[in-house]
């Protein structure tokens, strides 16, 4: 299957850098709905069959004009949504305990799952159940399948799914608003990523993605031009 994990579009807790991972969410700025209108015509070459939207509205309004597009119906999961904040919902993602949320984060990519958000979810079960939505999706036996979800969800996932990325390439690479992951494989045979922003993923070393030494971004926080949620 070829899976395209979609960052959400611009919202006003983007460009105000908060910690916003609560249903339901934010909606979008007036540039984040330009982003969204703009994604049918970026995904014009991908023959997607099935659109999956986190149950927060952000996803929900930035995969509207891909499903118009294409005639899709979009399947609304609580599985892809964003990685629960817990008690730091809303904080700033520049101040020390915005920043504490993103360490758990590159901890669970690292391997240490059992750890928990404070308030909120283990690495475990974060990964647990985006894995159950892309197994769902596998089972449909469509061959393009685009997911609308979020950047430190993405991240988290790809780095511990993909067999060519790491917690160090997730640590490195933002995904900006309506950034494209591109992966082929299956949830028995394993995952490969094939791009991510646009760009070729790469062997460390080699110019692309992994090659790329940026501050990791704090989810919530509006998108520099390397990327973010």
């Amino acid at each position: 299957m070829r899976l395209l994990l979609i960052r959400h579009a611009q919202t006003p807790s983007n460009v105000d850098a908060l910690l916003d991972t609560a249903i339901p969410g934010a909606g979008l700025t007036e540039l984040g709905e330009k982003q969204a209108a703009a994604l049918p015509e970026a995904l014009a070459g991908e023959d997607i069959e099935a659109l999956y939207a986190s149950t927060l509205v952000r996803t929900r309004l930035t995969a509207a004009p891909l499903a118009a597009a294409r005639g899709l119906d979009v399947l609304v999961r609580d599985g892809i949504r964003e990685l629960s904040a817990g008690d730091l919902e809303m904080e700033p993602g520049g101040s020390e305990r915005g920043r504490a949320y993103m360490r758990t984060v590159l901890a669970w990519a690292a391997g240490d799952t059992a750890l928990r958000m404070p308030g909120g979810e283990t690495g475990a079960e974060a990964l647990a159940r985006y894995d159950a939505v892309v197994a769902e999706a596998a089972a449909s036996g469509a061959g393009t399948v685009a997911m609308v979800s979020h950047g430190a969800a993405i991240r988290l996932w790809t780095a511990c799914r993909a067999h060519n990325l790491d917690a160090a390439f997730a640590a490195e690479n933002r995904l900006e608003n309506t950034g494209v992951v591109t992966l082929e494989g299956s949830p028995t045979d394993g995952w490969k990523a094939l791009t991510w922003a646009g760009a070729l993923v790469t062997p460390a070393g080699e110019p692309g993605p992994t090659g790329q030494a940026v501050e990791p971004e704090q989810p919530g926080t509006r998108p520099a031009p390397v990327g973010g949620r």
